[in-house]
């Protein structure tokens, strides 16, 4: 095999772990999952991502944002005034209250690449 053919057979393994390693935390509003209730047990933060991208809950029922990555997060309402839980240290918690029904959007406000939405009914 010419040597240009073999570099480029070796690059093509490199090219897709890196394109793997890029997932992001955005994903488009395209989830392919259903909404979590919550009957769940909230929004769990990991590998720089919320889950589920897309909550419900009822009115005035409390939820739990946890923090199960390696690093500090928020979830901080894009209105600037729903909710904030201020910095949740990897392995802590905070509680949410919202009794206003309506979809808020909300992202970290330390990486700001991460967002997700909760809906309350």
């Amino acid at each position: 095999m010419k040597p240009r053919r073999v570099a480029l057979l070796l690059m093509i393994p490199a090219l897709a772990a890196v394109l793997c390693a890029c997932g992001g935390g955005d994903d488009g509003g395209t989830a392919a999952a259903a909404p979590a209730s919550a009957s769940g047990n909230g929004v769990t933060i990991s590998d720089f991502k919320f889950a589920p991208a897309t909550f419900t809950v009822d009115r005035r029922t409390r939820f739990t944002v946890t923090n199960d990555d390696s690093t500090a997060h928020t979830a901080t309402a894009d209105d600037g005034r729903s909710f904030d839980t201020g910095p949740i240290d990897p392995g802590g918690s905070k509680t949410i209250t919202l009794s206003a029904a309506g979809r808020y959007e909300y992202h970290c406000s330390i990486h700001s690449f991460m967002h997700a939405t909760v809906v309350v009914t």
